[in-house]
């Protein structure tokens, strides 16, 4: 009777572990493509997945946090060419994010905050910042024409 303790708890920790194992998941399209890869634990996504279009092009790509979207993500247009890039926290768009034009230039950034767009935005024309705005919670308090009046105003050590 003295090893019932020990015995109980590692059958708890056995049954735990069975349970709670990773699993490398991959998901088809009909067409035999892959449509998505990455990590299970927990009946969550877990860690690094890539989602693909139907023509086997990567279309998206980053890190799973219980589930959500975490960390730095990049998108892609079924070219291959960048859509966007940036950063997520607990599944929702934050800090600093890049848009591309069709040729691959950035056309814009912005500084998000759950999803909205809180802090400087800057446009760009032939890879030349052409306008600047600045945001409060999704709502735009102020916007530049050019870059000298907002070099003016601005510490442009901000914006790294």
């Amino acid at each position: 009777m003295k090893n019932r303790p020990k015995i109980t708890l590692t059958l708890l920790f056995l049954a735990y572990s069975c349970f709670a194992q990773k699993v490398y998941q991959k998901n088809y399209f009909d067409n035999g493509k892959i449509k998505s890869e990455g990590w299970i634990e927990n009946d969550k996504k877990e860690k690094y997945w890539v989602f693909y279009y139907k023509n086997g092009n990567i279309k998206e790509k980053g890190h799973y946090k219980n589930g959500l979207r975490n960390k730095y993500w990049y998108f892609y247009n079924r070219d291959t060419s960048k859509d966007k890039e940036g950063h997520f926290v607990n599944g929702l768009k934050n800090k600093w994010w890049l848009f591309y034009d069709n040729d691959g230039n950035v056309n814009h950034k912005c500084q998000l905050k759950n999803n909205r767009k809180d802090g400087y935005c800057l446009i760009y024309r032939n890879r030349k910042l052409v306008k600047a705005s600045k945001f409060e919670n999704g709502k735009k308090i102020k916007e530049w024409k050019d870059f000298s009046s907002f070099k003016r105003e601005n510490n442009l050590n901000d914006l790294k």
